[in-house]
């Protein structure tokens, strides 16, 4: 996209330039009237003509020729931008998935050693015989059920890597450090609907590049209709005879735009050409506020889950757990209670972790509508 803006810029000032003039030589009596045999050189037929013309289009014609080609080059850059934001959403998405895995594994493996606390438990019990034998067989078929989780999330992460591999243009397998703790997530305060419809209305590269798309319109529109206009042509031609310049002309040319209905053509297609670019711009920030909208929705639903999980579900979880697991212990609630807290507690971590990641990637989604980081 890069090396297509920079082919756009190059084609400003051709579009303004002026034709290249015309050299002409026309030899006139090369058999100096039958009494010599036909001749080439300049000096030897009866007289050489040599003629240099320039054509001057018509008035403003060059000035909206090149000012729509700048507003292509604009395009072309702003398309540029757009794509780099298209792709950072992309690095960002998958790179908070791969945070997300990351975590979720790490949960998982802590989960799995609760497990085997439970597990080692209900066998001391069984042992005992102060527990059933079930118990312990519903610890292991919870552990294996782990287990399998694990193996998912392990090949689920071996994707990611592959994906943001393939997004930074790597080999698919080359190394990729651990994710780091990326922090807490932006206040509530700073994902404004109104204040961001704004944003998105005066910095994403996408309106931007339909903006310079209408200027290239109303531009090219011009210079259709400076083709009411003639384009001149003016010309000096020395004229030899022998071996000297004995006679001057001067030549004087304009053309007759009489062809009305193939330009009124041209000017009613440049006329839909200019609707369409304001229809298409219109269509797209219609639809660049609905996903602004979607977004900024999901960012703050997210948000309030993983605040309310953290500060309240995740804790009691937490104590649940604990409880339980004394109680068994202790042999004041059974098997199936301390089972329910251990995925209760499991539940959480997963739910603060995912929701953490989903708006990570709401916010990635906000960024490339706004053009810019929040």
């Amino acid at each position: 996209m890069r090396f297509e803006a920079d082919a756009a810029a190059q084609r400003v000032l051709p579009a303004g330039a002026l034709p290249d003039p015309m050299f002409q030589v026309e030899l006139r009596d090369i058999d100096n009237g039958g009494a010599s045999s036909p001749n080439l050189l300049p000096g030897r037929v009866g007289s050489t003509r040599y003629q240099f013309r320039q054509t001057f289009p018509s008035w403003g014609k060059r000035d909206a020729k090149r000012d729509a080609a700048q507003a292509a080059a604009d395009e072309a850059t702003y398309r540029a931008d757009a794509t780099w934001t298209e792709l950072a959403l992309r690095i960002k998405s998958a790179y908070a998935r791969y945070q997300q895995t990351t975590d979720s594994l790490a949960q998982s493996r802590a989960i799995l050693e609760l497990v085997d606390r439970l597990e080692s438990v209900a066998q001391v019990r069984y042992a005992g015989g102060l527990a059933p034998q079930q118990d312990a067989l519903r610890a292991q078929v919870e552990r294996t059920s782990m287990m399998s989780e694990i193996a998912l999330l392990e090949a689920d992460l071996a994707a990611t890597r592959a994906r943001i591999n393939g997004l930074l243009a790597r080999a698919s397998d080359a190394p990729l450090a651990e994710p780091r703790g990326d922090g807490a997530l932006p206040p509530l305060a700073r994902v404004d609907l109104a204040a961001l419809r704004e944003r998105v209305l005066a910095r994403n590269p996408q309106l931007k590049a339909e903006a310079a798309r209408i200027r290239a319109a109303e531009k090219s529109k011009d210079a259709v209709f400076a083709n009411r206009y003639p384009e001149f042509t003016f010309g000096v031609a020395p004229i030899q005879m022998r071996n000297r310049i004995n006679e001057w002309e001067l030549m004087f040319e304009i053309n007759i735009p009489l062809q009305q209905g193939a330009r009124r053509a041209d000017e009613r297609e440049a006329l839909s050409m200019l609707a369409a670019a304001q229809a298409r711009r219109e269509a797209q920030v219609n639809d660049l506020l609905a996903q602004l909208g979607e977004s900024v929705a999901g960012f703050r639903a997210a948000h309030r889950v993983e605040t309310l999980t953290r500060t309240s579900l995740l804790p009691q979880a937490d104590v649940t757990w604990q409880a339980a697991l004394a109680g068994y212990e202790t042999g004041k609630v059974d098997f199936t209670t301390v089972l329910e807290a251990q995925r209760q507690i499991r539940q959480a971590r997963l739910t603060l972790i995912r929701t953490h990641a989903e708006a990570r990637m709401k916010q990635a989604e906000i960024e490339r509508l706004v053009g810019e980081e929040l």
